[in-house]
């Protein structure tokens, strides 16, 4: 049975943290793949995307280029609507009938975790793989019990991904760019060339 990662998010740009927690999610949790999915309209966030889903895709394939086990699914992207997680683990259900899903979340997701979409049918269908957060106390936890048994918490709780602590944010590479400050060393080098052969994220850049 093949093991597949779901990793979801803006990518607006994608950095060293994402790709950090696919790596080691795909090491610890044994994956066969990581799918990473850029969001088309994500339900989640205050603001759009800034780049369009075509200069996200772009950025991903350069950064990972040369993995064997990561990929990048255009299914957000290319449906219309709000990208809901429900619909994107039932899309790859039914294109990996036989594969066992795994959801892998930031840290700062797992709270949120209960205000999504059919949360307690995303559960059943994919298994979450959370970064690990120090600090975490037994309130997170229970912030589940809404949406999860305590077989299905305790399972997450052993499926935490221990990683070296970063703090880079899409946001904040964004906000230095616009200032125009250097993102070296917070993204792949062809991701940032990339920013900035095509302009992105500039004080006078139209929102796309």
């Amino acid at each position: 049975m093949a093991r597949l990662g779901i990793f979801g998010g803006s990518f607006d740009p994608v950095h060293y943290g994402h790709l950090l927690l696919a790596e080691n999610a795909r090491e610890q949790c044994r994956l066969d793949r990581v799918i990473f999915v850029p969001a088309g309209l994500p339900p989640h966030k205050q603001n759009q995307p800034r780049a369009s889903a075509e200069d996200r895709i772009a950025m991903l394939q350069l950064a990972i280029a040369g993995h064997e086990a990561f990929e990048i699914s255009r299914c957000e992207v290319d449906r219309q609507g709000i990208s809901y997680t429900i619909d994107t683990v039932r899309y790859f259900r039914s294109q990996e009938p036989d594969a066992e899903l795994f959801l892998i979340l930031g840290g700062d997701m797992l709270r949120d975790l209960p205000t999504w979409r059919e949360a307690k049918e995303l559960l059943r269908l994919a298994q979450p793989v959370v970064a690990y957060r120090p600090g975490w106390d037994q309130a997170i936890w229970e912030h589940l019990n809404t949406i999860a048994s305590p077989a299905q918490i305790a399972h997450i709780r052993t499926c935490l991904i221990r990683m070296p602590l970063v703090d880079f944010s899409s946001s904040e590479i964004r906000r230095r760019v616009a200032a125009g400050q250097t993102i070296r060393y917070q993204t792949p080098p062809a991701v940032e060339q990339y920013i900035l052969t095509h302009g992105l994220y500039q004080p006078s850049a139209p929102s796309q």
